[in-house]
C-alpha cells in the first residue's frame, strides 16, 4: 500500500515564470514564482488562473520564503531577532546556537521580534483563504472585451500547507510551532464539517491532524494530551468505510499508540483493550483486501502487540497462540516485485516474534 496523505490535492499545471530583474532572490532558485497564465476555456469567454502565493509559499513544492525560519525551514514562530547580527529565527530553533547560522556572528543575546511575527501570523490568517469572485476583465485593463477570470479556491490547499510547515517544524524539533500549525488546521476542517457535514474525505483529513498533534505531544512527553487528541482521531476515523486503507491504518495506528502510551503507564488491561480493537480493524480490513500484503503485516504487529499485553498480564498460553499465528501469517506471505520495500519489515517483525518464543523456551 502506497500511504496517501487525506491532504493531497491533484497538482495543477503551473506556468513557470523567470525571476525577473529586480525580483527578491530569497524565493528559493528559479522555480515558478509568479502567477499562472489565464487559460482560456472551450467557450472563449472566460479563463481560469491558478492563484500563487506572492511570496512563493506553496503547498506542493518546497519554498523557503522571506517570513521562514533558515533553520526548521517552516514559517517563523515566536520570531526572535539575534543581537547584534539581527538576523531572525523561531526562538526555540536559534536558542540552541551560540553563534547566527548565517553570519557566524557571536549571539550576544536573543530579542523578541514581536512586528515581524505579527506580518508572520496575519499572512498564515490569509493564506489561502481568499474567495474571488468572477472579475470583470474591463476592470483589469481589456477595453471592449466581456471576458471574466475565474479564480479557483485556494481554500482547499490551505490544510495542505499548514500540514506541511508543520511536518518542517516538528522534524526540526520545533513542536510548539507544529501544533500551532496543525491547531489552526484541526479548526479550519471542523469549521467545514459544521457547514457541509461528517464527510467521508473531512473526518479523514481530521483524523490525520489530531493525530500528528498527539504525536506532537508524545513527543514532549504529555501522555494525557497525546491521549486525549488519539481518542478524537479514532472517533473520526470510525465514521468511515473500513475499505479505505489509508484510512484503516491510520485508525489502527491511533489505537496502537494510546495501547503503547497505557502500556508504559502500567496500565496493562487498558493497553490490551487498545491492541485488541487495532487487532480488529485490521481484521476487518483485510476482508476488504485479502491480497494487500502491507494489511497482514498490520495484523501480524496486531498480533504481536496483544500478545505481548497477554503475556505481561499473565495470559502466557494465549500470548503463544498469538505470537505462533503471527508467525505462521508472515511466513506463508509472499511480496510481489514491486512490494519489495516489504520485506524489510516482515523480517524484523518475524525475528521479534521468533525472540519473544524464544525468551519463552530459555526460561
Amino acid at each position: 500500500m502506497t500511504p496517501v496523505c487525506p491532504f493531497v490535492k491533484a497538482s495543477r499545471p503551473d506556468d513557470g515564470s523567470p525571476r525577473k530583474p529586480g525580483e527578491c532572490p530569497i524565493k528559493h532558485g528559479a522555480e515558478h514564482e509568479g502567477g499562472g497564465k489565464a487559460k482560456k476555456e472551450s467557450g472563449g469567454e472566460s479563463a481560469t488562473v491558478s492563484p500563487k502565493c506572492p511570496f512563493g509559499y506553496d503547498s506542493q513544492t518546497f519554498k523557503l520564503g522571506p517570513l521562514s525560519c533558515m533553520i526548521c525551514q517552516a514559517l517563523l514562530f515566536d520570531c526572535s531577532k539575534c543581537v547584534p547580527c539581527s538576523h531572525v529565527y523561531c526562538k526555540v530553533c536559534i536558542s540552541r546556537f551560540k553563534d547566527c547560522p548565517l553570519c557566524g556572528a557571536d549571539v550576544e543575546k536573543i530579542e523578541a521580534d514581536t512586528d515581524l511575527q505579527s506580518v508572520v501570523d496575519r499572512f498564515i490568517d490569509g493564506h489561502a483563504r481568499i474567495k474571488r469572485s468572477p472579475v470583470d476583465m474591463d476592470k483589469e485593463g481589456e477595453a471592449g472585451e466581456n471576458k471574466k477570470v475565474i479564480y479557483e479556491d485556494v481554500s482547499l490547499e490551505r490544510g495542505a500547507f499548514l500540514v506541511q510547515q508543520a511536518m518542517r517544524a516538528f522534524r526540526a524539533q520545533n513542536v510548539e510551532s507544529a501544533k500551532s500549525r496543525l491547531s489552526l488546521c484541526a479548526e479550519d476542517i471542523r469549521g467545514r464539517i459544521e457547514t457541509v457535514g461528517n464527510t467521508s474525505e473531512l473526518c479523514s483529513q481530521l483524523g490525520a491532524v489530531l493525530g500528528m498533534l498527539g504525536d506532537c505531544c508524545r513527543s514532549v512527553g504529555d501522555a494525557g494530551s497525546a491521549v486525549t487528541y488519539f481518542e478524537e482521531s479514532v472517533e473520526f476515523l470510525s465514521k468511515l468505510s473500513a475499505a479505505d486503507l489509508e484510512i484503516t491504518h491510520t485508525h489502527s495506528v491511533s489505537l496502537n499508540k494510546i495501547g503503547d502510551l497505557k502500556y508504559y503507564d502500567g496500565d496493562l488491561e487498558a493497553a490490551r483493550s487498545y491492541y485488541m480493537r487495532s487487532l480488529n480493524v485490521r481484521r476487518d480490513a483485510i476482508k476488504h483486501h485479502p491480497s494487500v500484503s502491507s494489511q497482514t503485516l498490520d495484523v501480524a504487529v496486531s498480533l504481536a502487540k496483544v500478545a505481548d499485553a497477554d503475556r505481561s498480564i499473565g495470559n502466557e498460553d494465549t500470548a503463544l497462540d498469538r505470537f505462533h499465528e503471527a508467525i505462521k501469517l508472515l511466513e506463508s506471505l509472499t511480496l510481489k516485485p514491486e512490494e519489495a520495500g516489504l520485506e524489510q519489515r516482515r523480517l524484523s517483525v518475524l525475528e521479534f516474534l521468533k525472540n519473544q518464543l524464544a525468551e519463552k523456551q530459555s526460561d
